[in-house]
This record gives C-alpha cells, structure tokens and sequence, in this order.
C-alpha cells in the first residue's frame, strides 16, 4: 500500500537519517524536506531567526506538490511541528502517516551543534520545541522513543509504521 510516511520532529531528532534508512528498506524514493526550503528560509535560519508560518507556507506547499508527483509513494522528511502544517501535508494526500521521532532537547541541541555544513544553528532548537505540537490521537502515525542507535531507532519506525500500514501480523 502506497501511502505517504512523513518522518518528522524536531531538528536533531534523526529525522534525515531515519527516513532515508526508512525509504530504503520500503522501497520507496526518499525526499529531503530541506531540499525545498526557498533560499530566503535558509538565509533566515542561517542567521539564527526561527521560520514563522509565512516563511514556511510556501515549503510546505513545496512538499505537498512533491506528494502529488510521487502520488504519496515516498518518505519523506519534515519537522511538521505543527498540526496545521501537518493539515497542510495532508490536503495533498489524506493517507498521509507520520512517524514522529521523539528526541529529548539536550540531545537534539547536542546534534545539532555537532554537524558541519548545516544552515541549522542549535540555538533553534529552542524554539522548534516551543513550537511542536504532539500528533493528536485523530491523526494517523506513529511515536518513536529514543531506543539506541540510529538503527534501532530505524528498526522502531519500520516496525511501527508497518504495524500501522497493517503491513505485518
């Protein structure tokens, strides 16, 4: 069954990793939400000012439209911290599944400081958890804890999204 699986949380959650892994053992493209930012969010981020939701509409809408083209064959990657962006993604496909990958602040803030090359600065990640919204029980998806390495938490995803996609026995 083909249906969208957005990865999502906050940065430093493993949102990246997870979902490229995720795309890999489905057999599905995998698309990188940050590859669709507009230069003019990178620049915002860059310099340490959080996206508003203004600035992401237009991202968002981006990877709607990248949604449609796969016709929700895909995983793809996405903060989707709130539920009104997450309304957004569905209107471009109603199956669309969240994995929300859960990651603590302190941690996140860790990975973030750590990578090399990112537009992302850790002092965001402040405000992306003021912004999270939890996945409310009327939407479709799946909480993923903190379990060990990245591929015990990519085995939790699968796992959980299959179970979900009803996949498995």
């Amino acid at each position: 069954m083909s249906v969208p699986i957005v990865v999502m949380g906050v940065a430093g959650c493993g949102k990246s990793t997870v979902g490229s892994l995720l795309a890999d053992r489905l057999g599905r493209p995998y698309s990188e939400a940050d590859d669709f930012h507009p230069a003019r969010n990178i620049t915002k981020m860059a310099r340490g000012l959080p996206l508003d939701d203004v600035d992401r509409l237009p991202w968002l809408r981006a990877i709607g439209r990248r949604i449609v083209e796969l016709r929700g064959d895909l995983v793809v990657s996405c903060s989707a911290l709130r539920r009104s962006y997450r309304d957004l993604l569905r209107q471009a496909d109603a199956r669309t599944v969240f994995v929300h990958l859960l990651v603590d602040e302190q941690t996140a803030s860790a990975r973030v400081a750590a990578r090399t090359g990112h537009f992302m600065p850790a002092a965001l990640v402040a405000s992306q958890f003021a912004a999270l919204e939890p996945l409310q029980p009327d939407e479709a998806g799946v909480l993923v804890e903190p379990c060990g390495d990245v591929m015990a938490v990519a085995d939790a995803a699968q796992r959980a999204i299959e179970t979900r996609l009803g996949l498995t026995a």
